[in-house]
């Protein structure tokens, strides 16, 4: 499999109503294409502890926060390929490092705590993550639909747009299907810029001129706060004493 493996850059994130997407897409004529993918649906499994607390730390914003998930970009079978991902976030840069692994040996590894696959230097550093935050399992299947777009003129800005993100707490396997929740309200997408430097200047023009601000948007957060912290033990303990 050809795949990029490593990134470094940062992910602006944008909230946008049903008018403002068609008008981002007017302006992206001639400047951005739609990949070679086209429209897809992205599927995650995001690993946590019992007590959440990758995704509580995380929600509390600090300057340093990471996270685990396994991803696919289709429903597979167990011999086909996903993504096992290590995703850091330092000061608004986003590192992110990923192998390919066949579904049944990327779970196995990760939820039933067998042999590391490889010896590579990303293989370590998920090996290395899953034993430090001991007791990580699936949590969440979190899924969404994508459209990701590149910049005509050779630059390195990329761009997307999520609707439909749903999630679910059971049957948590990307041989599955898409079904869940509901985690983004009605007519929204999710914009992300994905950049290495500065936003283009036509993508700022456009975001003044619409009065859009950057949000602040983890899926896998807004899954937690609206359908899992009320029901989390440590999350009452907490609020008790609150």
């Amino acid at each position: 499999m050809d795949y990029q493996n490593i990134f470094k850059r940062y992910e602006i994130k944008y909230l946008l109503d049903e008018k403002q997407r068609r008008r981002l897409l007017a302006e992206m004529e001639g400047r951005m294409k739609i990949d070679s993918y086209g429209h897809t649906v992205i599927r995650n499994i995001y690993f946590d502890t019992d007590n959440y607390r990758l995704i509580r730390t995380s929600l509390d914003k600090p300057l340093y926060k990471e996270k685990l998930r396994i991803r696919s970009y289709k429903r597979v079978r167990e011999d086909e390929d996903v993504f096992v991902e290590l995703k850091k976030k330092y000061e608004s840069v986003v590192y992110k490092r990923r192998i390919a692994l066949p579904e049944n040996k990327a779970m196995g590894w990760l939820e039933g705590g067998g042999k590391m696959p490889g010896d590579s230097q990303i293989e370590k550093e998920i090996g290395y993550f899953r034993d430090f935050y001991t007791g990580l399992k699936p949590k969440v299947f979190l899924s969404y639909e994508r459209e990701a777009f590149y910049p005509l003129d050779g630059t390195d800005t990329r761009i997307t747009l999520d609707t439909n993100v749903l999630a679910r707490e059971t049957q948590l396997s990307l041989r599955e299907g898409v079904f869940g929740a509901p985690v983004l309200g009605s007519g929204l997408s999710i914009l992300e810029v994905k950049v290495s430097a500065g936003l283009p200047m036509w993508i700022i023009r456009f975001l003044r001129e619409e009065g859009i601000q950057k949000a602040s948007f983890s899926k896998y957060g807004k899954y937690y706060e609206d359908y899992i912290a009320g029901n989390n033990t440590y999350t009452k303990e907490r609020l008790k004493y609150a």
